[in-house]
């Protein structure tokens, strides 16, 4: 249900994600996690709200032109699910999957077009989530346009609140 939704460049609605979301986390239930992208509505949040408590949110501040450039520059190999960015990870020949030589598609909601949609859709959506988790004091913002020079900040910031999991490879 959601991928007619995504095909075509718009933001799954909220009933069908927080559904899909709430029956994920369900089976979850004591476990540790991490979420990306969700809640995104105000809704959405009064809906995990019901099953669990937040403890940590993270939320980058990165400009809209930088977001629109990255996300319209990606491309992918269906039958294997393999991303490429034309900037950060580019096939090895332009237009082709480095594996198997077959042709790479740019999804509808790549295009710089439903990119720039999507994104003030989001913008307009998430204002009242960064709020609620900011009133709660557990949203933690970072600003940037690099990911090399963000993510140690939010590493330190992971590292400081989040307890280290041992895989079971580990052990």
């Amino acid at each position: 249900m959601a991928r007619q939704y995504i095909e075509k460049g718009l933001l799954v609605p909220d009933h069908v994600i927080t559904r899909l979301m709430l029956s994920e986390l369900e089976t979850r239930r004591g476990q540790h996690w991490l979420l990306d992208g969700f809640p995104r509505t105000l809704v959405q949040a009064e809906a995990l709200d019901k099953i669990c408590a937040l403890d940590l949110v993270i939320t980058l501040n990165i400009p809209f032109e930088t977001l629109k450039d990255r996300l319209s520059r990606r491309w992918i190999h269906p039958p294997s699910g393999r991303v490429y960015n034309l900037d950060f990870n580019p096939p090895h020949v332009h237009g082709i999957d480095d594996i198997t030589g077959e042709p790479l598609i740019q999804q509808e909601d790549d295009k710089p077009e439903a990119v720039a949609a999507r994104l003030r859709q989001y913008k307009d959506v998430a204002k009242p989530v960064i709020e609620l988790y900011k009133s709660r004091g557990v949203l933690h913002q970072f600003s940037g346009t690099e990911t090399n020079k963000i993510w140690p900040y939010v590493y330190t910031l992971f590292s400081n609140k989040i307890t280290p999991v041992q895989s079971k490879e580990a052990q």
